[in-house]
């Protein structure tokens, strides 16, 4: 299949973040792509917790174009943003993958939809200013970002959460923008089916009651939950349950869906829909105004100067 993964942003050896215009400009200044609205959904969160294994699926369902036929095809590999088991780090920096998929919204509008992997936060090879700035990048250019952690909703995820928003809103100043984009908090390995259904609607359950203030609610913790609400347009929450020990334990795993949990399946179908399908689709747009990728070119270039 057609595309790779493009590195954008890298860190050397220095530990210096090095940010690669031309390559960006190679993907989104194409022509058939650089006057359309764009899409841009992310991955982030902490390292070695499936972030680029979910993100394929995403890339699966443009690959077939929307059609069912991603989520039926349960023999074949895998493949797209580089994954594998294991306790140690795969991704670095920022990954775009080169295809930009045109995909058509509820609106009738072609839109440009863009992928994007990035280094897990919190690893024993990166520095706190190397995260912090990986998902600050992320969370500025997102549509939709995806906030990915695991098995429950944490206070210090919340507080991850706000730390890097609010990083990143010091760049923001440069646009004037009012807050991110919509935020997806995705929980892995939800193990509380019986308290919060899977999926969208149990998410949405959860993150009400985690971000709701509370009579008597210690003032440090209302103030973070007020910091998060403002940082972003809208926030939701998807619950995933365990993919199956297959997948956690089998070394020969490759990403097949024959050898996923059935239960897994159904409620990947679910959330990839909830991200990608027409009526679901978000452009990014800063003070009220879409962004073409040629846009989000120059907003890019204008965040790292400022950053």
């Amino acid at each position: 299949m057609s595309g790779e993964p493009l590195q954008i942003l890298l860190v050397d050896d220095g530990h210096t973040i090095v940010f690669d215009e031309r390559a960006l400009e190679r993907t989104l200044l194409a022509d058939h792509v650089k006057d359309r609205p764009v899409v841009v959904v992310p991955i982030a969160g902490a390292y070695r917790q499936g972030k680029s294994f979910l993100l394929n699926f995403l890339l699966s369902y443009l690959r077939y174009n929307g059609r069912s036929s991603w989520i039926e095809d349960t023999g074949t590999p895998l493949n797209g943003f580089t994954w594998r088991p294991g306790s140690t780090r795969e991704t670095a920096g920022i990954l775009l993958w080169n295809e930009v998929f045109l995909m058509t919204n509820s609106k009738g509008e072609e839109v440009a939809v863009l992928l994007m992997d990035t280094q897990g936060t919190f690893d024993c090879e990166s520095t706190m200013k190397e995260s912090t700035m990986i998902f600050s990048v992320s969370m500025m250019t997102s549509s939709v970002q995806i906030y990915n952690i695991m098995n429950n909703m944490k206070e210090d995820d919340l507080q991850h959460l706000q730390f890097f928003a609010q990083y990143g809103r010091l760049a923001q100043k440069v646009f004037t923008m009012p807050a991110f984009s919509k935020a997806s908090v995705l929980v892995r390995d939800w193990n509380w089916a019986h308290e919060f259904e899977f999926g969208s609607r149990g998410g949405r359950s959860l993150i009400e009651s985690r971000l709701k203030a509370t009579d008597g609610q210690d003032e440090e913790l209302m103030t973070l939950r007020q910091n998060i609400l403002s940082c972003f347009s809208e926030i939701d929450c998807f619950l995933m349950p365990h993919p199956g020990k297959e997948v956690a334990s089998d070394k020969s795993f490759d990403g097949r869906l024959a050898d996923i949990e059935e239960e897994f399946r159904e409620k990947l179908l679910e959330l990839v829909v909830s991200i990608l399908a027409p009526e679901n689709l978000l452009v990014k747009k800063i003070n009220g105004r879409t962004l073409s990728c040629q846009d989000l070119t120059i907003c890019l270039k204008t965040m790292w100067s400022v950053m």
